[in-house]
């Protein structure tokens, strides 16, 4: 494959970023409604990915990342929910958290469970989100907190010191 052909490091980080983006909304959207996973997946690639907003062209996403980033979020909901209950505050459960927090959560769990993402990516990227939900940036300190617990749980060995 000549040089032209293959895809900067660059534009892959980016399309990822647009697709967790996009598995954030999905189960968001899901969590309002009794469509299914690959209704809901086949909706966003159809009608969001490479969206044009005001003639300017939004980053593709990567749709295989986006959708077993959704799927392995459904399929490991319970899991990962559990795994926030027991980060957050005994009265706080996450069914009382902003739901776009839960989908964040829930997006972020799974790409720590399922994907071969190192956590302090998965933290990285999630925490830029939860800035661009949330601009006044209270929740930010709260994500991270949440995301640094679950990664310690999921990928512990990444954490661990010699």
């Amino acid at each position: 494959m000549d040089s032209s052909n293959k895809m900067s490091g660059n534009k892959i980080r980016k399309m990822k970023s647009t697709s967790r983006l996009y598995a954030v909304q999905a189960l968001f959207q899901m969590e309002h409604s009794s469509l299914s996973v690959d209704t809901v997946c086949e909706e966003f690639i159809e009608f969001r990915f490479g969206e044009v907003d005001d003639n300017l062209k939004l980053v593709d996403g990567n749709q295989d990342f986006f959708k077993n980033l959704v799927s392995s979020a459904v399929e490991f909901q319970a899991f990962i929910d559990q795994m926030t209950d027991r980060a957050l505050v005994e009265k706080w459960p996450i069914d009382r958290i902003d739901p776009t927090l839960r989908a964040l959560f829930r997006a972020a769990g799974a790409e720590m469970k399922a994907l071969d993402t190192p956590a302090k990516v998965i933290i990285a990227e999630y925490l830029s989100l939860s800035e661009a939900f949330y601009p006044d940036g209270k929740e930010t300190k709260f994500v991270n907190a949440i995301l640094d617990f679950m990664a310690r749980e999921v990928k512990p060995d990444e954490f661990s010191t010699p």
